[in-house]
């Protein structure tokens, strides 16, 4: 795309914009609303991504007459206080100039169309405008399609008087939005702000770990072009920003129960022989730390012969890969993004201590998902998003999809988390085939119940059953800890 700029941008600044252009639906939706309302809008997303982006972004003195109404925008939008403080953070950050122009852009016309209702004089001018950029595009079009020399003279004083007219037009333009409120401008601005940062935020909680400060770094392991895609469904898809936020705390939660299970895998009470220098004793460290003794630490290191503490015995879970089986019956829609976000915590889990990831959702049938090593990409995190079974809870269906997970050679001895809000029937010699098939494979089954009283049948396959009021229950949150 072309595009005629009011700022100092150069080969590379418009290049550029025209990538990020071709990667933004809702940057392209927006410049298909805009341009109908104001001819020059185009050139604008332009020069508001430029803004962002660039280091040292200036207006030019000297710009093309039609432009006057642009500069005034551009004027307007690098004065105003939560740009100026909202650039330190877009400024040559593809993603976040990208996120910024689809928010400024929309803000701006809808802005331009508040404008327009209010003042009849910026509506007739803008409604001369549009005429005028229409007439010379058919004159354009006309011209390139009509080799008549004779006629080529009178099609150049038309052109000429047209663009005159729509100079003049657009100069009345800027004069009238001088002229109008900046308080409600200034205001459009800073919600452009906030729900950037909003939605950026709401990316890093989706595509970050449970490690501390891992969103950012995540998040350019994505392409741009599926950083943007995931960015701009959160902001169409309240479920995804619902998800988002859930998931961001239940990662939080994660990494505390993650940590404290690190803590306590050591038992202070035993000490052995070994050289795992996370495990070694205070006194070891001391005789390292002593020049007298430094050697003598060395070679008992090397040998294997240093005291450490000895890790506690057998665990019941946290073995290798996880299945979450995940109730998608009617009665769970309530909880779905709840739901949704706790799963995207224990794929986070997953994908930290790389192991593989199996979601399988259930009602009256099953879906199930597959995420080796816990990575799943953007386009997936929407699908899911926008999946719900409904129907029906059957409990055989999910187990037998289970155990065929489990057969598959990367995901034996995983550990299976079982939720659910509902009850179901299970004949006698189907639980004696799972429980003959679960001690085989020596995987461990979880079973978190969700607002009932009735375990019985859980209970047949279950090594442990938890009851919660729902996700963000405390009970709930032992999961996080396999």
């Amino acid at each position: 795309m072309k595009n005629k700029s009011v700022l100092n941008t150069d080969s590379f600044d418009k290049r550029r914009f025209t990538e990020i252009f071709n990667m933004s639906k809702q940057l392209q939706g927006l410049n298909e609303a805009g341009e109908p309302r104001l001819p020059t809008f185009p050139d604008l997303l332009g020069d508001i991504w430029a803004s962002l982006y660039k280091m040292k972004p200036e207006i030019k003195e000297e710009i093309p007459e039609t432009l006057t109404a642009n500069k005034r925008l551009m004027e307007n939008i690098m004065a105003d206080e939560s740009f100026q403080n909202f650039r330190e953070f877009t400024r040559l950050d593809d993603l976040s100039s990208a996120l910024g122009t689809a928010k400024f852009g929309e803000k701006t016309n809808d802005w331009l169309a508040e404008q327009e209702r209010k003042n009849e004089e910026l509506r007739k001018q803008m409604e001369e405008a549009r005429k005028l950029h229409q007439q010379l595009q058919q004159q354009q079009e006309k011209a390139s399609g009509d080799g008549d020399d004779g006629a080529e003279g009178q099609r150049q004083d038309a052109e000429q008087n047209l663009q005159q007219a729509m100079k003049q037009a657009m100069e009345q333009i800027a004069r009238e939005l001088q002229q109008s409120g900046q308080s409600s401008f200034s205001q459009a601005m800073a919600e452009a702000v906030k729900e950037t940062q909003k939605t950026k935020g709401d990316l890093k909680s989706l595509l970050g770990g449970i490690t501390a400060g891992s969103g950012e770094a995540e998040l350019k392991k994505v392409p741009l072009r599926g950083q943007i895609a995931l960015a701009e469904r959160i902001s169409t898809l309240p479920e995804l920003k619902e998800i988002a936020e859930w998931a961001g705390r239940f990662k939080q939660i994660a990494r505390k129960k993650q940590r404290s299970k690190h803590e306590d895998s050591v038992d202070r009470s035993g000490i052995t022989l070994g050289n795992q220098v996370e495990r070694l004793l205070p006194m070891e460290l001391g005789m390292y730390s002593h020049p007298a003794t430094k050697a003598d630490f060395l070679r008992r290191f090397a040998e294997g012969q240093t005291m450490q503490y000895e890790q506690k015995g057998k665990e019941t879970l946290g073995k290798g890969p996880m299945v979450l089986c995940l109730d998608q019956s009617s009665s769970m829609r309530a909880m779905d993004t709840q739901a949704k976000g706790f799963a995207f915590a224990l794929m986070s889990i997953a994908r930290k201590q790389k192991r593989d990831f199996a979601l399988i959702l259930f009602s009256r049938r099953t879906r199930t998902f597959r995420y080796p090593k816990g990575k799943i990409l953007p386009e997936e995190m929407v699908t899911l998003a926008e999946t719900f079974l409904g129907g029906g809870t059957y409990f055989d269906r999910p187990l037998e999809e289970a155990l065929k997970v489990v057969e598959e050679s990367r995901f034996k001895k995983a550990d299976v988390i079982f939720v659910t809000d509902g009850e179901s029937y299970l004949n006698e010699s189907f639980v004696e085939r799972f429980n003959s098939t679960k001690q085989k494979k020596g995987f461990q089954v979880l079973s978190l119940l969700l607002g009932v009283e009735e375990r019985e049948t859980v209970e047949l396959f279950s090594d442990e059953v938890l009851k919660a009021k729902d996700f963000d229950d405390e009970s709930s949150h032992v999961a996080f800890g396999i």
